[in-house]
């Protein structure tokens, strides 16, 4: 949003000002090429403050217990395979799968809510369904 802000709307503002000085607006596809990323900018700024001004900030080290929550990070064991792997489960716009940042929203958290260590769930996968079980909720 600061980058939006601050380097996006300044650029759009003199492109559309060059684009405004070739003359005759009605054909200028510079102007309305600018015109439309403007609107664009516009659209996702409203959008980002939309977000950060509904965010809560949970401090997941604040948390405990031994039931898979929003903030946890639970380590798992495919039953299929034996590979293990640890996520956090955060919310939708913070979720990274690289970085092992689970969405809330995904049917693997769906599944792991409310579940506590020893648990066994099963989610649908496009290969078929994958059972795992819960070796680990951890609050950091």
């Amino acid at each position: 949003m600061r980058h939006l802000k601050s380097v996006e709307r300044p650029s759009i503002i003199r492109a559309i000002a060059e684009a405004r000085s070739h003359g005759d607006l009605s054909e200028n596809a510079e102007y309305h090429a600018a015109r439309e990323r403007q609107s664009f900018i516009e659209g996702r700024v409203i959008e980002l403050e939309e977000i950060v001004s509904a965010a809560e900030v949970i401090d997941p080290s604040s948390l405990s217990g031994d039931h898979v929550k929003f903030g946890a990070h639970v380590k798992l064991v495919d039953e299929e395979t034996d590979k293990e792997a640890t996520y956090q489960i955060v919310g939708v716009h913070e979720a990274d799968i690289k970085h092992a940042r689970l969405s809330i929203s995904s049917p693997l958290a769906k599944a792991l809510i409310g579940k506590k260590i020893g648990d066994t769930i099963s989610v649908p996968a496009p290969g078929g369904d994958r059972t795992y079980e819960i070796l680990a909720v951890k609050f950091i």
